[in-house]
């Protein structure tokens, strides 16, 4: 692995250690319970916003996940 993306990943392990990301995991995952209750949907265009909010939360949600799978992959790729 080279250095620039060694340090791609050092960066967001430490990123993902912080109590700050920890705060962020938790906030996002408490609204996502609120935006996907659709008792209080008005309309479908109001669906719409609520699925395209749930597809972003969905993605900062797995991205520690999808940042450790991309890291073992590449170590499976340099052996």
């Amino acid at each position: 692995m080279n250095k620039e993306l060694e340090d791609y990943f050092n960066n967001y392990f430490e990123l993902f250690r912080s109590e700050g990301w920890q705060q962020l995991i938790s906030e996002l995952d408490s609204n996502k319970m609120i935006i996907n209750n659709l008792e209080a949907t008005k309309d479908e265009q109001d669906l719409f916003f609520k699925k395209g909010q749930l597809n972003v939360i969905g993605t900062i949600l797995n991205w520690q996940s999808s940042v450790n799978n991309a890291y073992e992959e590449q170590l499976l790729e340099d052996d």
